[in-house]
């Protein structure tokens, strides 16, 4: 029971997470406006860098997660800033390449680390 709710939260807060993205690259006026994007800008990158730290202490990946998704939005507004390309559509389509590149390490990386393992049976 406890595994479906767990789920279904994981769920609702993927499709909360691409409902921002797509709230702020198209540009749509809406009272959830800020929440649904400050919720993809701290949990895509956060997720992402989780996922890459397989059998960690959860508390300790879910601090690291969270410092990596400050440490990136940061760098990102900071580097726009600097080079004079300030752009929030920008920023939201950059966190989210980041975010789906750091996805396709952790496929890459527990793929080859199953095939290692199936190899020594």
């Amino acid at each position: 029971m406890l595994k479906q709710h767990r789920r279904v939260l994981k769920w609702l807060v993927a499709l909360a997470c691409i409902a921002g993205a797509v709230v702020a690259l198209f540009d749509i006026n809406t009272p959830l406006r800020p929440f649904l994007i400050s919720l993809f800008l701290l949990v895509v990158p956060g997720a992402a860098v989780v996922g890459l730290l397989r059998d960690r202490d959860p508390l300790a990946a879910l601090s690291v997660g969270a410092a990596a998704s400050l440490v990136l939005n940061v760098l990102l507004a900071q580097a726009m800033l600097m080079f004079g390309a300030w752009s929030p559509r920008a920023g939201v389509a950059t966190v989210a390449v980041l975010g789906g590149f750091m996805y396709v390490l952790r496929v890459l990386y527990r793929g080859k680390s199953m095939q290692t393992r199936q190899g020594a049976r």
